[in-house]
């Protein structure tokens, strides 16, 4: 469900006539469900670099963990050339900055931000997947993300029958 959209505080760096990439692309996705969840995906999207797009808002229940109010969600486009480490960095910085707590596991949080994807980069380390293992089984990310860049979601190969391509239907 389409909540609103959050203020773009940056313009595209691409002209809408060349679509091409001028640095290596990159997607984050952002969510909240405790507090003013508008303004801390608001703060953090005027805090991230390189940004190039950012999709609609949508208003999810969450999944997995305690019972918790529902999610605000987003993703962003980067084009940058930070690699998934420094995003990383870059993601936790900003959960720390929206007073993030781990208290409990899924439980409900301030700002919760995932490196989704850098092209180029494949990480498989226990504190960092990138690909992010389960974006594909998440509507929330995978609709957000075929907003900004439609194209992305059609190289992806649909090993479960359908599962990709029924996001259209959310």
């Amino acid at each position: 469900m389409r909540a609103s959209n959050i203020k773009r505080a940056r313009t595209s760096k691409r002209s809408p006539l060349n679509r091409g990439h001028t640095m290596p692309q990159a997607f984050l996705g952002l969510g909240s469900n405790l507090g003013d969840r508008m303004q801390f995906l608001q703060d953090a999207v005027e805090e991230i670099p390189d940004l190039v797009g950012v999709s609609g808002v949508y208003e999810t229940d969450p999944i997995g963990g305690p019972d918790q109010s529902k999610f605000l969600n987003i993703v962003v486009e980067l084009e940058t050339d930070l690699d998934p480490r420094e995003l990383l960095n870059l993601a936790q910085a900003l959960e720390k900055k929206a007073d993030r707590r781990r208290e409990v596991h899924w439980g409900p949080r301030t700002l919760d931000v995932d490196v989704l994807w850098v092209e180029g980069h494949e990480v498989n380390d226990p504190d960092l997947e990138v690909p992010h293992p389960r974006m594909r089984d998440r509507a929330f990310v995978m609709v957000p993300l075929g907003e900004l860049s439609p194209d992305f979601l059609s190289g992806w190969a649909d090993s479960e029958e359908g599962q990709v391509s029924r996001i259209a239907d959310w």
